[in-house]
C-alpha cells in the first residue's frame, strides 16, 4: 500500500515590519524568515503580525506558489493593518471556500473586540481538497490578545466554531495563542476531544520548546505558539525552527513545524 503524502505545517510570527527593533528590523531580518519558510517548504503556513503593506507584499511576492489569503484586523489606529494570514501551497491544495472572523462578542463586526482585549483580533479559515488524496480538511490560523481574559475567551468562541462547524472533520490549527501548556485555553483546545497539541503528540512527556524568545533573550522564552490538529492526523514530526545567523534571528519567534499524514 502507498504511504498517503505527508503535510507540512508551519506556524510563524514574523514580527510586524514597523516595529522599532533596531538591528533585528524587519528590513535586516526578512531574507532570513523567508529562508526559514524557504528551508521548511511547508504546504500550510500560518503567519502572525504581518502587515497589510509592503510586509505583506514582500511576503506575496517572494512565496509565489502559495495563496495567500488574510484580512486586517481593523480597530483604528496604525496596528489595524496587521494581519494572522494563512497560506497555502497551490500544487497541494484546492480552495473550496474561506472566511474569517473577530475573536470578540461580535466575530462579525470588522474590528471589533471584548474582554478586555488590547488590539482587535482574527481568525481565518479555508476549507481545502489535499489534491493528493482527495481528502477535505478546514485550515484556520489565528493570533490572540495577550490580556488573560482575552485569551480565555477566545479560546472558547475558537472551540464553539468548530462545534458549529458541522460534523467532526479534519482540522489543522496555527497560531500564536500568548498562552503556555498551564493555561485555561490550552485545556479549552488542545486537550480537547476536537484537538491536540502536535508538538506533544510528536514528543510525549517532553516539555514543549519555547517559541517566543524575544530576539535571543532567555528570559523571555516561552512556549506560546502551537499547531493543533485533529484525530485524522498522526504527526510523523514536530520541531521548533531554532536557527540564527551571525546574532540575527528571523524573528522575535523561532517557526514551530509539524509533518502529519493522514490517518486511515
Amino acid at each position: 500500500m502507498t504511504a498517503s503524502p505527508l503535510i507540512r505545517v508551519m506556524s510563524f510570527n514574523i514580527r510586524y515590519g514597523t516595529a522599532p527593533d533596531g538591528e533585528h528590523r524587519w528590513e535586516n531580518r526578512r531574507a532570513l524568515a523567508l529562508a526559514r519558510i524557504h528551508a521548511f517548504a511547508p504546504d500550510l503556513l500560518g503567519l502572525q503580525e504581518c502587515r497589510d503593506d509592503a510586509q505583506a507584499e514582500f511576503v506575496r511576492s517572494h512565496l509565489p506558489a502559495y495563496e495567500f489569503y488574510g484580512v486586517r484586523r481593523e480597530g483604528g489606529g496604525d496596528s489595524a493593518l496587521e494581519m494572522a494570514p494563512l497560506l497555502f501551497r497551490r500544487a497541494a491544495f484546492q480552495l473550496r471556500r474561506a472566511g474569517h472572523f473577530w475573536l470578540s462578542d461580535t466575530p462579525a463586526v470588522p474590528g471589533s473586540k471584548s474582554w478586555d482585549s488590547t488590539f482587535a483580533r482574527t481568525a481565518v479559515w479555508a476549507e481545502l481538497l489535499h489534491i493528493p488524496t482527495g481528502r477535505p480538511l478546514t485550515f484556520l490560523n489565528t493570533h490572540f490578545d495577550y490580556q488573560p481574559a482575552a485569551i480565555a475567551e477566545a479560546a472558547r468562541l475558537l472551540r464553539a466554531w468548530l462545534a458549529h462547524s458541522g460534523p467532526p472533520a479534519p482540522v489543522i490549527v496555527t497560531g500564536d495563542f500568548n498562552a503556555d501548556q498551564a493555561s485555561p485555553a490550552y485545556r479549552l483546545l488542545a486537550d480537547s476531544e476536537v484537538l491536540f497539541d502536535a508538538y506533544r503528540l510528536a514528543h510525549p512527556g517532553s516539555a514543549a520548546e519555547p517559541t517566543f524568545h524575544g530576539f535571543g533573550a532567555p528570559a523571555a522564552r516561552q512556549a506560546i505558539d502551537w499547531i493543533l490538529v485533529s484525530g485524522h492526523f498522526a504527526v510523523a514530526e514536530a520541531a521548533v525552527d531554532q536557527t540564527s545567523a551571525a546574532g540575527q534571528f528571523p524573528s522575535d519567534h523561532y517557526p514551530l513545524l509539524a509533518v502529519l499524514n493522514w490517518k486511515a
